[in-house]
């Protein structure tokens, strides 16, 4: 067996919670499961779209989807979970395809442990080691990028492995899905085809609420080693990885850019970067659907308020 094809989704509508950039501080307006204030659960619409979405995806057989992989926050978790109900299979939780949070002089919130996730979700795999885990004072853009790269090549590679170890050939083929945030779901879409835009404003790959894209590899091999990945450790930089040139782990073509044609409410709460990724405004509260800035950084900077 080999993997051939990655499926990426964004959680659906959610809670809303804010920051003060003076403080650091953090609220939310709907109490969180985690007690994490940036860690909201869904909206009831959200939850609908979620129902919505594990029909699509368990519609899926050419090839099948045999792994998956979330932000380990709860609002992808809880988006996962119709899906994961219906077809059994594990939730792998994983910082490095996680959320992204501006720089700032303060320490964001980190998602909530595996072991309280595992209490919420029968699911989630508690053993499993994230590729990376993303820096507490968060990341630039750049580094957005590279981290989401890194953790591509890390699940890509083991994925290969592990088909390898139990098949051989490619008479099988496999998918990976992976739900996430917008912004990395934008950084995604670049690094698995290798296509960074000289404006990282460009409007490239799509991240509407419960939407499909689809990633199909351009290159197999089936010795799991498209580069030597160097081991991260806390504390490091991001390793880097040679994503630029083909895309991650040989490269990959997008064969469909956030598809909502199984959602009831179609193309809602769409993103794109607009050049700020610094909480460089100590005057402003940061509102996560009516301020300066949203912090789902996937629904931000003078993006429209959604019907809920």
């Amino acid at each position: 067996m080999v993997v051939t094809t990655i499926y990426v989704t964004r959680h659906g509508f959610r809670g809303n919670w804010t920051v003060d950039p003076k403080t650091g501080k953090y609220y939310n307006t709907v109490p969180s499961p985690t007690n994490i204030p940036s860690d909201p659960p869904l909206a009831a619409y959200g939850a609908r779209q979620a129902e919505q979405l594990a029909t699509a995806l368990s519609a899926i057989r050419d090839p099948p989807i045999t792994r998956v992989y979330s932000s380990p926050f709860y609002r992808c978790m809880q988006t996962l979970q119709p899906f994961v109900e219906k077809s059994g299979l594990e939730v792998r939780g994983d910082n490095g395809i996680g959320e992204w949070y501006g720089l700032a002089r303060f320490t964001h919130p980190s998602p909530a442990s595996p072991s309280l996730l595992r209490t919420f979700f029968q699911s989630y795999n508690s053993e499993y080691k994230p590729s990376i885990i993303p820096a507490s004072s968060g990341e630039s853009i750049p580094i957005l990028h590279d981290r989401c790269a890194y953790a591509l090549t890390y699940i890509i590679s083991n994925a290969d492995i592990e088909d390898a170890a139990s098949s051989e050939g490619h008479e099988n083929e496999t998918s990976i899905l992976i739900c996430t945030h917008a912004a990395s779901m934008i950084a995604i879409g670049r690094t698995l085809t290798g296509h960074m835009p000289d404006d990282v404003c460009v409007e490239d790959f799509k991240t509407y609420t419960c939407g499909i894209s689809k990633f199909v590899r351009k290159n197999i091999s089936l010795d799991g080693g498209y580069e030597k990945l160097e081991k991260w450790e806390a504390g490091m930089e991001v390793p880097k990885t040679n994503w630029r040139a083909e895309g991650v782990a040989g490269g990959w073509g997008c064969a469909v850019n956030s598809n909502c044609d199984h959602l009831e409410g179609g193309e809602e709460k769409g993103w794109h970067f607009h050049g700020d990724e610094m909480f460089d405004d100590p005057d402003a509260l940061v509102d996560s659907e009516h301020g300066a800035k949203d912090n789902d950084f996937g629904d931000r900077k003078g993006v429209s308020n959604p019907k809920l």
